[in-house]
């Protein structure tokens, strides 16, 4: 099944071919070279022919054009990057967040992107049970790599009840055996994840995947997380998050595992993301334990990446007073608490770390970055504040828009004082304090924690 998109033109450069020929924002591309084309990788390859003629289209009138480029840029940028629809999932995975979610957000928060392109250009984690034999072919021939898998496990009977393929009509076995899909895919460099569900597929069965995995020349990573949950799990099977004791044996397990891969690849390969250290009540490790951040977006040292920039030089007073409330979540906010402490001592400074309820998915969600606006909303008086800053991860990437929909601006609105992005290190959030301006942070993923991207995978 796919999502229904196009190839829609958003955007006409001034003065390129595209513009010179009439094509305007809203038309539709066609063909290029008398061939449809299903997303921007086919579109570029196209172009990278030198010779090429396209065709595009009116949709109010239906007018039709065509013109031809000579090894230089159209000019044209599009709505979308998958014109043909985003191959959506098939799977019923018992611990998918999009089945958890809330009614009355936006359509795209409830889409279950399980396409290999997505995967490719940003990075989102499939699970390769719907590819054609054709989009097997593609991947290799094009060399798409690398690719974000999410494996859950190695165990290829616990992975089908995982992932609830006995419910589905399934034409295609091979499709789901993740051990054949993997050596099928050996010349493509794969990044991949497990989310770990409490007495479901850790204990033996995560050292065993663990093992296995290791087998893989192209499996360059394994993520670790824990299983997301909200308060919106209707008629779906009960889970439970992690306790500080199953927490501390799946980091006895990775920890060992870990030493063993630097003996044996110089790389410790899987990686846990910090909640599991902060359930068990476990230091964050340090900067150099996650080899350059390789597994930053799937919540993978993110703690340990913000605190690393530590704080920069600290005024004794500010020049003009005033409070400031940091907003955060229920995982993050200690962490923050004590990170931000000594800026306390400045005169002229009220500084309060907010921990947030999260009363959008429930109290059972505590990580910053699935705040809603409702939630900042519902939980801070107007005008109890010079200044309120919010974590870059709470917003929808490259834009001031928050999951329900609710902007900064609204904030501000609403709020009656000035709503700023902190900063995406320890050092910029105090830069911003001081100051009192806000940088021009774009966020760095976007609604940034692993259980987003759980509904794909």
């Amino acid at each position: 099944m796919r999502a229904t998109a196009g190839a829609s033109i958003r955007e006409v450069t001034e003065d390129s071919p595209a513009f010179k020929a009439g094509v305007k924002a809203g038309w539709q591309l066609e063909t290029i070279n008398h061939v449809s084309v299903p997303d921007i990788l086919a579109y570029r390859r196209e172009l990278e022919k030198g010779e090429v003629e396209l065709t595009v289209s009116d949709p109010e009138t239906g007018k039709q054009l065509s013109f031809e480029v000579s090894w230089e840029d159209p000019g044209l940028e599009f709505e979308e990057v998958i014109f043909d629809g985003i191959r959506l999932c098939a799977n019923k995975c018992e611990f998918c967040y999009v089945h958890q979610m809330p009614k009355g957000f936006r359509k795209s928060l409830y889409i279950m992107d399980d396409d290999f392109r997505t995967s490719f250009l940003y990075g989102s984690f499939v699970t390769l049970t719907n590819l054609t034999e054709a989009e097997i072919n593609r991947i290799l021939d094009e060399h798409l790599s690398p690719l974000y898998v999410s494996v859950h496990t190695m165990n290829q009977d616990l992975r089908h009840d995982m992932m609830k393929w006995w419910r589905l009509k399934v034409k295609d076995q091979k499709a789901t055996q993740i051990r054949d899909m993997l050596k099928r895919l050996e010349a493509i460099d794969l990044y991949t994840q497990m989310v770990l569900l409490p007495g479901r597929n850790d204990g033996d069965y995560l050292t065993e995947s663990l093992e296995a995995l290791a087998t893989y020349p192209n499996v360059l990573a394994v993520a670790a997380v824990p299983v997301g949950l909200t308060e919106h799990r209707v008629n779906l099977p009960d889970l439970k998050p992690y306790t500080p004791k199953e927490a501390k044996d799946v980091i006895r397990r990775v920890h060992a595992f870990q030493e063993k891969m630097l003996a044996e690849r110089g790389t410790r390969f899987v990686f846990l993301s910090d909640e599991f250290y902060i359930a068990a009540g476990e230091p964050i490790p340090e900067d150099d334990y996650y080899e350059g951040y390789q597994m930053l977006e799937n919540g993978v040292g993110m703690v340990r990446d913000f605190l690393s920039s530590g704080l920069p030089a600290l005024p004794k007073e500010l020049s003009q007073p005033r409070r400031v409330l940091l907003a955060s979540g229920k995982l993050f906010a200690p962490i923050l608490e004590k990170a931000v402490a000594p800026l306390k001592t400045i005169q002229g400074l009220e500084l309060e770390v907010r921990m947030l309820k999260n009363r959008t998915f429930g109290e059972a969600t505590t990580v910053t970055g699935l705040l809603a606006g409702r939630d900042f909303l519902t939980q801070i008086e107007p005008g109890e504040a010079d200044l309120l800053l919010v974590s870059p991860n709470v917003l929808r990437f490259g834009t001031e828009e928050l999951l329900d929909g609710r902007t900064l601006s609204d904030l501000r609105r609403d709020l009656k004082m000035d709503v700023q992005v902190g900063g995406t290190n320890l050092a910029e959030l105090a830069e911003t304090i001081i100051s009192g301006v806000g940088g021009q942070y774009l966020p760095q993923f976007g609604y940034s924690t692993h259980a987003v991207k759980e509904g794909s995978g």
